[in-house]
């Protein structure tokens, strides 16, 4: 009976080892991970004011394109029809008051 109380302990030993040595291998593993990680955030990294300097160049192209949908749209007569195509043609006219 000792004999089977030893090879349950050995075997219970050998198990939690083995375990230990899985989980310090994984946590070994995402801590790599989070490493490169925290590497590519810093060397991709946007700073504030390139942002926002950025937006201010967006910001003036979308005036630029309003302006322009607006001389656009005031030259044509206030119906526009707009063609869709699918499996049929379907034509919707929309009437601008």
């Amino acid at each position: 009976m000792i004999e089977a109380g030893i090879s349950v302990a050995i075997a219970l030993v050998a198990g939690t080892a083995a375990l230990t040595n899985r989980l310090h291998t994984r946590i070994h593993e995402l801590d790599g991970r989070i490493d490169r990680l925290e590497l590519n955030v810093a060397t991709t990294y946007v700073t504030k004011d390139d942002y926002e300097s950025n937006m201010d160049k967006l910001e003036a192209h979308m005036i630029r394109i309003e302006g322009k949908l607006d001389t656009f749209i005031q030259q044509f007569p206030k119906v526009l029809t707009l063609y869709v195509y699918g499996s049929a043609k379907l034509y919707l006219r929309l009437l601008i008051v």
